[in-house]
């Protein structure tokens, strides 16, 4: 008997079920469903020409297959915790990728236009959950000692999905057909969704609401949704000079408005607005705004610099940019695993600072430059965001109760990923009108009697001749040579200035470092806290 009692409490601690066991499985799952909704982000890009030819759509109408998908994305992400409470967290994050993987089906299989654009919203409804739902389920699935080593695996995949896109995009539609696109969502997607009902859990501190905010649902789409299709289409339509752009605008400020109001006054609403009071998180999300601004600005010009005046293909440019996203994954494996011993402050100085050098360097890139000679700055932003992204989002999350880390990590993805639209619009904006005022600059200083203009159109005249051609036609071309390339190097010019004006947000963005109380991330917090 006495065996017996002393041998049954070791009994029922074996029996009792480690919370933490599968949290590498988690950890994969969830990554992997992000991974995917961040491709489907950028991979149609790549394909577009072919969807036109394909379908028989105008460059305006195939723009929607994009607009469609983030538009809905964005929609959802900040009501992913309501709505993971309300269905529960396995139950919702599965049936979000099985909502996904269907959608990806159909788009690949639509034979119309509208039929595309209809099933991309469906899927971006379904993607929209696979970020900030996923990295909420992290912040759980680790112990709080480990949670930096979770959100590093989750930021890895943050990191490399955006560059993922394109490559694979450009490997696909070079060796297959833009519909595959879509169906490698297919099994991916199955294997993730397996995975997640197979090893993911509700969450425990989750609160289901008894009313739906239905007021609040309509002003969040009205909101986002018309502040998103503002930024897709302001630089085609000359923004505010355009009815449609300043409709948009004036819409969504004002539904704006009215979705605070409605947030703040209504007792359970679809995204609390309240857990901004946490000074910590408020600096955090609007760090992330900045970040996404700077980062997803700069990630979109360096391609277009290198397809427009290298004459790169999708698939070449994505293979100039991964490593970047390489070392990324590996500064963020590090910094993870160290998390509890970093004042996040610290690293995102570093990383704020490396990130400066690396578009310094960036924009004294000539024509002349190539492959080579972007490695090393691609590299050094990796590691710089590296130091970044794990930091910021514990550090944003610390003092938050489990109960309020859904919300959190929502407002936190929203932020970052309208930070990223706004980014790429002002940069589009921006590199045009640089390109046009150098342009105009340099044409100045050309005129027909200046010995080097004279020189040049004798020496590109004289070999179009030995090429063939009259004395006419051969003077025209070296015009038209001439022409292309005062515009590309009005482009180099335009591209220093856009690298530059990152380097600045970023470094914009540091005085918000100011109002944090701590630089820890929530290891600190009891297992009370957290669970």
């Amino acid at each position: 008997m006495a065996s017996t009692a002393l041998t049954a409490p070791h009994a029922a601690a074996a029996t009792v079920e480690d919370p933490y066991a599968n949290r590498y499985w988690i950890a994969a799952a969830v990554t992997l469903a992000a991974v995917l909704e961040l491709v489907d982000t950028s991979i149609v890009n790549v394909a577009v020409p072919h969807m036109m030819g394909n379908l028989g759509a105008t460059l305006d109408e195939i723009a929607w297959v994009s607009t469609g998908y983030i538009i809905a994305n964005v929609i959802v992400i900040p009501m992913s915790s309501w709505l993971s409470n309300w269905f529960g967290r396995r139950r919702y994050l599965t049936g979000s990728i099985l909502l996904f993987v269907a959608a990806s089906f159909f788009c690949g299989a639509a034979t119309g236009l509208w039929s595309l654009v209809f099933w991309r919203v469906i899927q971006g409804l379904g993607g929209g959950a696979l970020l900030s739902t996923a990295q909420a389920t992290l912040f759980e699935a680790f112990p709080p000692k480990e949670v930096g080593k979770g959100q590093a695996i989750f930021g890895m995949g943050v990191m490399v999905g955006p560059t993922l896109g394109p490559t694979l995009g450009g490997y696909i539609v070079d060796n297959y057909d833009w519909p595959w696109i879509f169906y490698i969502n297919v099994p991916l997607g199955l294997i993730a969704a397996a995975m997640v009902w197979a090893y993911v859990r509700n969450s425990k501190t989750g609160v289901r609401a008894t009313k739906i905010d239905v007021a609040g649902i309509v002003l969040l789409a009205a909101s986002v949704g018309s502040l998103q299709f503002m930024l897709e289409r302001g630089e085609r339509n000359d923004w505010f000079e355009s009815g449609l752009v300043t409709g948009l605008a004036i819409t969504s400020a004002v539904t704006f408005v009215l979705f605070i109001w409605r947030e703040l006054t209504f007792e359970q609403p679809i995204v609390n607005l309240r857990v901004l009071k946490s000074r910590q998180l408020a600096a955090g999300v609007t760090f992330a705004a900045v970040l996404g601004l700077a980062m997803y600005g700069s990630i979109f010009v360096l391609p277009v610099f290198l397809q427009q005046l290298h004459g790169f293909t999708a698939w070449q440019t994505g293979k100039v940019i991964f490593p970047g996203a390489i070392a990324s994954a590996v500064t963020m494996a590090v910094i993870g695993r160290n998390a509890n011993r970093i004042d996040a402050r610290y690293t995102i100085v570093l990383g704020v600072m490396m990130f400066g050098l690396c578009m310094y360097w960036l924009s004294g890139i000539s024509l002349d430059g190539g492959a080579d000679d972007v490695f090393w700055p691609l590299i050094l932003r990796g590691v710089g965001m590296g130091l970044i992204f794990v930091p910021l989002t514990n550090a944003s999350m610390a003092d938050l109760s489990a109960t309020d880390v859904p919300q959190g990590t929502a407002l936190f993805n929203l932020t970052r990923q309208l930070g990223g639209s706004l980014g790429i619009a002002i940069m589009a904006t921006l590199l045009s009108r640089f390109t046009s005022s150098a342009r105009s600059n340099l044409v100045t200083h050309m005129t027909s009697g200046d010995p080097e203009v004279t020189s040049r159109i004798a020496m590109l005249s004289r070999a179009f001749v030995a090429r063939g051609s009259d004395a006419t036609t051969a003077a025209a071309q070296a015009y038209r040579v001439l022409e292309r390339q005062v515009l590309a190097q009005a482009s180099v010019i335009s591209f220093s200035k856009i690298y530059m004006i990152s380097a600045v947000l970023m470094f914009l963005g540091l005085p918000l470092l100011l109002f944090w109380k701590t630089g820890r991330n929530r290891a600190g917090l009891s297992a009370a806290d957290v669970h």
